[in-house]
């Protein structure tokens, strides 16, 4: 005996497949970002304290912004950046992306630890400056192959302003210390 399902069933089959298929694909979105980890000290953050929702905000959206940077570098493309970066932070990626599009080379940044110092934080908080500790692979790609990796510890000052909605990331500039 062969049963036949209603329509009605079939498409009630196919959107709860969609929705499995969904909620596995953003689990591994939750764990690709989990990868990076970021830790916010801000006690010596001065004039103003930096509110605890306010740091969560920070740390989330800093993380948003590492993993989109990484992206955009891995997979030279221009569209993760436009999140979370802006003025010369954005510029300046931008401009290594089309670099890397002209040469075919791309850049993965893999197992990323970022401890995050805040120095100032605005009266108003519209700004905080914030020096970064970043650890993290470094692997330098052909065509997606990888033909050099190497161990990074690097040193950021990141300035960071809030949107309507976000922290973007306006200045990341690497320095050789503190």
């Amino acid at each position: 005996m062969i049963r036949k399902f209603p329509a009605r069933s079939c498409a009630r089959i196919s959107c709860s497949l969609m929705l499995v298929v969904c909620f596995v694909a953003a689990q591994y979105s939750v764990a690709a970002d989990a990868a990076t980890q970021v830790q916010l000290n801000a006690a010596k953050a001065a004039p103003r304290a930096v509110e605890p929702l306010t740091q969560n905000s920070i740390v989330r959206d800093y993380r948003v912004a590492w993993n989109s940077m990484s992206h955009a570098l891995e997979f030279n493309s221009l569209d993760p950046l436009n999140g979370p970066f802006t003025g010369e932070a954005k510029t300046g990626l931008w401009q290594s992306v089309v670099s890397q599009q002209r040469s075919g080379l791309g850049r993965r940044y893999a197992d990323q630890t970022h401890h995050l110092d805040a120095v100032f934080y605005a009266p108003e908080g519209d700004a905080i400056e914030l020096h970064d500790t970043a650890e993290y692979q470094l692997q330098f790609l052909d065509k997606g192959k990888v033909i050099h990796e190497e161990h990074v510890v690097a040193h950021y000052v990141v300035l960071m302003t809030p949107s309507a909605d976000r922290w973007l990331v306006r200045y990341l500039q690497a320095v050789p210390q503190f």
